[in-house]
């Protein structure tokens, strides 16, 4: 039973519902006590009847005291839950007045400063008109003024005219020349002067022209020369080739000297064994066939095994490596520098330059330099820069066959490239480089600039550390020589001569010309490439003492 009034009572049931719960709770409260009595009655005798019947009594006396409790408490909870209720709604009320009066106040401060700032603007529009119309009859004053002052001008152009036109009847009175005279003598003495200014502005200009194109050769050829810098090689006339010991020599020698004439013939150069500790010396004017002959040597060195056959089958396999190698350097060059349609036997020709020299200068290292300055130059004064570039490559082709072919290189190398099919302006700009036949085209004038700028520019062509030497001291000789000089000495690897003289003897004046005597005496008394600095220095020093 009081598990029933408990799940009456969380039901929630509202005040309007208690009175038919609680006669359903009484109803069932009757028939279980009902039911309860009739199970009783068939376990207990008629004697245990009345305390069954106080017993049921109580309990239903029980259940109605429960029964009112619970209408009771459900009464007390449903003013509760009424209240709450309303608290909360007045609650929810107020914040909804609060939150529309906030939103009212914002509202009102927008609107006002949006009031404000068109009053502003309308007082702005309203001060711009003022200054409008402030401008505006200025501007009819001006007009006004500009008016009188036209009508004014007119008037006093008139009136000039006028007595212009007395002015020129009397100068034609006075002169008693026409005005159509008058004007021809003008113009002819304004023609003769400016025909003079004509002549003097043409020669200041072709003066500022020349100056200005050799500041831009000047600059051209320096950017090009800047862009590239490669590897220079000394001149090697001969071979030497170490030997291990000097037993080594008796063998290279053979049995009556049989050995080393079989190499001589194969390779077509000298072998000179002399008294040389533990080397032997390879002499020939062909640079190929020695440096066949040096590995040729250097591999039966090391084999040790040194007899004729030998020799000649060294030599042969050498010489074939020496072909690959020879056509591998051509192939590579022409590739690095771009140069399409080449001949085989021109590209062959190419790579024998590798092992050519000449005044110290690898030629081939030195036609890659000719090529790429003249590819910069030809890319900066219109010119074509990929047959610039295959003129400066080929230019000295003819070094490769000049030792077989009498004649000049440049002769021998324009010859070579018209039978290989060229073009007629790089043919001529071949032969035309060193002024064997005359020049067609710029591009020959180009070859020829590039070729001396290779030649010229400090390290190209190196010397022997005893030729280097010898010319620094003749250079110092010559300087020490003069009259009135303290010290002399020779730098930048012999391209300055820097002279220190005595101030007490050699004035301002005479340091000049004694700088121009030297360098005269230099060029008259030494062979040198490009050119040296004759610096003479004068100083006066001024020293005193405080005390």
């Amino acid at each position: 039973m009081s598990e029933l009034m408990q799940w009456i009572h969380l039901g929630n049931l509202g005040n309007t519902e208690l009175p038919y719960v609680i006669v359903i709770i009484v109803m069932l409260a009757v028939i279980i006590v009902w039911m309860w009595l009739q199970n009783r009655a068939q376990y207990r005798n008629a004697g245990n009847l009345d305390t069954a019947r106080q017993e049921a009594q109580k309990i239903l006396n029980q259940a109605r005291e429960e029964a009112e409790q619970q209408r009771k408490n459900a009464r007390l909870e449903g003013d509760v839950v009424l209240k709450e209720a309303r608290i909360k709604a007045k609650e929810e009320v107020l914040a909804a007045k609060d939150e529309f009066e906030e939103t009212y106040k914002q509202r009102k401060r927008e609107l006002q400063k949006a009031e404000d700032r068109l009053q502003t603007k309308e007082d702005n529009v309203d001060k711009k008109l003022e200054q409008l119309d402030s401008r505006l009859n200025e501007l009819d004053k001006r007009d006004q003024e500009i008016k009188q002052q036209k009508e004014e001008l007119r008037l006093k152009q008139d009136d000039l005219k006028a007595k212009i036109s007395q002015q020129i009847i009397e100068l034609e009175r006075v002169a008693s020349l026409s005005q159509d005279e008058a004007k021809q003598i003008l113009l002819t003495r304004l023609e003769e002067s400016l025909e003079n200014e004509r002549g003097t502005l043409i020669r200041r200009y072709q003066e500022e022209n020349k100056q200005r194109l050799m500041q831009d050769g000047q600059e051209i050829m320096v950017a090009a020369m800047q862009r590239y810098s490669g590897d220079v090689a000394y001149e090697r006339t001969t071979s030497t080739v170490p030997l291990p010991n000097e037993d080594m020599k008796g063998r290279i020698i053979g049995r009556e000297g049989r050995n080393i004439r079989t190499i001589e013939a194969a390779t077509g150069c000298n072998i000179l064994i002399d008294d040389t500790p533990e080397a032997v010396v390879i002499s020939c004017f062909d640079p190929v066939r020695r440096e066949i002959a040096r590995i040729t040597m250097e591999r039966l060195v090391s084999d040790g095994r040194i007899h004729p056959a030998r020799v000649e089958e060294i030599v042969n396999k050498v010489r074939k490596e020496i072909e690959n190698e020879i056509q591998k350097a051509g192939q590579e060059t022409v590739e690095k520098l771009g140069i399409t349609r080449l001949r085989p036997n021109i590209i062959s020709l190419l790579g024998r330059l590798k092992y050519r020299y000449s005044y110290s200068q690898n030629v081939l290292m030195h036609s890659i330099e000719v090529a790429s300055m003249m590819g910069g130059i030809a890319a900066q004064i219109g010119l074509d820069e990929r047959k610039a570039r295959r003129a400066g490559l080929l230019h000295d082709i003819g070094k490769a066959v000049d030792h077989e072919v009498e004649g000049s290189h440049a002769l021998i190398g324009a010859d070579l490239l018209k039978r290989a099919g060229e073009e007629e302006d790089v043919i001529n700009a071949v032969a035309a480089h060193h002024e064997d036949t005359e020049k067609t085209s710029l591009m020959a004038v180009l070859v020829q600039i590039c070729d001396a700028l290779s030649a010229s520019r400090p390290g190209a062509r190196s010397e022997t550390t005893e030729l280097y030497l010898r010319r620094l001291e003749q250079l110092e000789t010559i300087g020490n020589a003069f009259e009135g000089v303290e010290n002399c000495f020779a730098i930048q690897a012999g391209r300055e001569l820097r002279v220190i003289v005595q101030p007490e003897k050699i004035n301002e004046n005479a340091a000049a010309v004694m700088a121009r005597e030297m360098a005269e005496r230099i060029e008259k008394e030494m062979r040198y490439p490009g050119q040296i600095r004759v610096s003479v220095i004068r100083e006066t020093r001024s020293v005193d003492y405080a005390k």
